[in-house]
């Protein structure tokens, strides 16, 4: 087994040429096994197994610098530098991380979870290398799909102005996460296929390397002769050397001899290259290569023989929920339509697109291109359902202040992933979208605490004509509840009190109102009867609720798995603050002041203190303290 004797780069080294393919097939039977088990980002890394082992085995990492965007395609990277024997803890608490990760090992050089950032990192340590007169080797690897990001093409642009040395690996598999869409792609699609173009272009390039090398006004005027040459076979121009880069490509990324010679023809060129890779993603496993959608990322086990993913038994997920209902809603009113940046299955609308072929908008990763849109068409009397997650939403602040809250618009977002979601870790945590909407002018934002409420939420989305109206849920299933043969609408800025109670009151949301039950029912065996509230707007608040408590003197707890800072504890001091209202006390548990790693959600919650034991220990306290008082 030659992988067994790979702990490093230079061990990498040690093996020949023809070895190479041997151990490109012990890696793809390596992270088969090991992800039946753990799960993870299985079809983006078989993908990329022999244009890995180039990478190192021509270049010296650490000190040239490899970025990968996003990060999730870096799992051979990780094994060829000394990680293999850590694979079996991949995306568990304390174990392997599922993306690049600096604090894991000097050969990670840059961190991501999101896509389209490598170019840019990519300018930022060419410009620092050439500022401190080193001559390490900047090479960003980027997939086609995250080449449709804004931030990305910003880079590119900036790159081909700069003119300095780095080389980008477009690793081109038709996808993302689901298939590509745009006008890119497209371009894409059309340079993959022309079999003319590239024996022509191959042609060209073995004729334009055999004109001698001559000087002053002679070779400027050959340098653009063969400018023009290019032009004559290029399909529809070549968009990269427009961009200011040199082109080289497409090459098979699964066949390791033309890998090197495009590096090694890439690295004999000055100033910015890109090497076009053409891979298949889920090479080597037939089930992913037959749907490198579904295999993108597995969240859990797998039979390796049939490729039956293990699905636990239980209600449906939130995510499921929302995608059913959306239909319901738009079979009765035309006006709905839906918007997605390249997750059309992880946000639920893959039946919808079915259903609604015409009202259904992929726009590719272009998180601030589907907010502005989504402006427009609902000032256009649409009713747009911008589907994001909590993390992606991120990505989109400014279009969301100034394109929709600003103008008061009536987009319905539909964030999934909020709050923890497990094994994906801290870049992809849904808790700060409470607190970088909360604050926008005309925004309101609510959370279920379980599916049927989510479906009236829904409703209630749906017939608000007020402005931009967020609905937030959680990447975990439901509570089982029954749902209702009809969709209430709920009125908005109220909450409900469902379980009384006197000694305190916890205000939850979401999930955490099972957890505070939970908690209530542990500090009722031991005689306390606590308050449990469903806070289901975080914005506007239940003032009058707020106050009739402040007039009762009850302790107040505010339990959300989102940022403390600034989440619906800190509004709630606020409003108290803002009325001059003097509460008893006000607890306030939450997700601390730190970014929180990979691990199941259980571990995430108790890790930031919101377990039901937890709870009712920090309740039985408040409460022992009112009995004192009170005798």
């Amino acid at each position: 087994m030659l992988l067994e004797k790979i702990d490093s780069p230079t061990d990498l080294k040690k093996l020949t040429l023809p070895e190479l393919p041997q151990l490109a097939e012990e890696i793809r039977h390596f992270l088969i096994q090991k992800l039946s088990a753990t799960g993870g980002h299985l079809a983006p890394n078989l993908g990329v197994v022999e244009l890995t082992l180039a990478l190192h085995y021509l270049y010296n990492s650490p000190e040239d610098k490899f970025i990968f965007d996003v990060g999730h395609q870096a799992y051979v990277h990780k094994m060829l530098t000394g990680r293999q024997n850590r694979f079996d803890t991949l995306r568990q608490k304390d174990g392997l991380c599922g993306f690049v990760k600096r604090n894991e090992s000097e050969h990670d050089v840059w961190e991501a979870g999101h896509s389209s950032t490598s170019l840019s990192a990519a300018m930022g340590m060419a410009l620092a290398r050439d500022l401190k007169g080193a001559s390490n080797k900047v090479i960003a690897i980027i997939g086609d799909g995250a080449l449709t990001g804004g931030m990305a093409l910003e880079a590119l642009n900036h790159i081909g102005h700069e003119k300095r040395n780095l080389t980008v690996v477009l690793n081109d598999n038709e996808m993302s996460i689901a298939p590509n869409v745009g006008a890119i792609h497209n371009y894409l699609g059309k340079v993959r296929s022309e079999k003319i173009y590239r024996k022509a272009k191959d042609e060209l390039d073995w004729l334009l390397r055999k004109v001698p090398a001559i000087g002053g006004k002679l070779a400027r005027t050959a340098e653009r002769v063969k400018d023009s040459l290019r032009y004559l076979v290029a399909p529809d121009g070549m968009l990269f050397e427009e961009f200011g880069l040199k082109y080289f490509g497409p090459v098979d990324g699964h066949d390791i001899t033309k890998l090197f010679e495009a590096f090694k023809q890439a690295d004999s060129v000055e100033g910015p290259v890109l090497i076009h890779v053409l891979t298949v993603k889920g090479k080597g496993y037939t089930p992913a290569e037959e749907d490198s959608h579904k295999w993108h990322g597995i969240t859990g086990s797998y039979k390796i023989e049939s490729g039956q993913v293990v699905k636990p038994v239980g209600p449906p997920m939130y995510t499921e929920v929302f995608g059913n209902t959306l239909i319901e809603l738009a079979e009765r009113d035309k006006r709905i339509v839906a918007i997605t940046p390249a997750m059309p299955g992880g946000s639920g609308l893959l039946k919808f697109a079915d259903k609604f072929p015409d009202r259904m908008f992929d726009v590719g990763i272009a998180e601030q291109h589907a907010a502005t849109m989504s402006a427009a068409l609902a000032m256009e009397g649409m009713k747009p359902v911008f589907a994001v997650y909590s993390t992606f939403l991120q990505r989109a602040y400014d279009q969301v202040v100034h394109d929709i809250c600003r103008q008061n618009l009536n987009v319905i977002f539909a964030i999934d992933r909020a709050g923890f979601v497990g094994a994906d870790g801290e870049t992809h945590q849904g808790v700060y979208d409470i607190a970088f909407l909360r604050h926008i002018p005309n925004m309101v934002i609510m959370m279920p605490k379980d599916e049927n409420e989510l479906r009236n939420m829904m409703k209630t989305a749906v017939d608000y004509e007020e402005g931009p109206i967020a609905i937030r849920y959680s990447r975990i299933a439901g509570t089982g509840v029954a749902i209702d043969d009809t969709m209430t609408p709920i009125e908005i800025g109220t909450w409900e009190t469902v379980r009384e109670g006197d000694y305190a009151a916890v205000l939850a949301i979401g999930p955490m109102v099972q957890v505070a039950e939970e908690a209530a029912e542990l500090l009722k065996r031991e005689g306390i009867n606590v308050r449990v509230v469903n806070a289901r707007f975080v914005k506007p608040l239940d003032e009058k609720m707020l106050q009739a408590m402040a007039k009762e003197r009850i302790p107040l707890m505010v339990v959300e798995e989102g940022a403390v800072q600034g989440g619906l504890g800190s509004a709630i001091l606020e409003y108290y603050t803002l009325q001059g209202i003097q509460p008893v006390s006000i607890h306030i548990a939450g997700v601390p002041d730190r970014f929180i790693e990979h691990a199941t959600i259980k571990e995430q919650r108790a890790e930031s203190g919101l377990t039901a034991e937890a709870i009712a220990k920090q309740l039985g306290s408040l409460a022992v303290r009112k009995r004192q008082k009170a005798t």
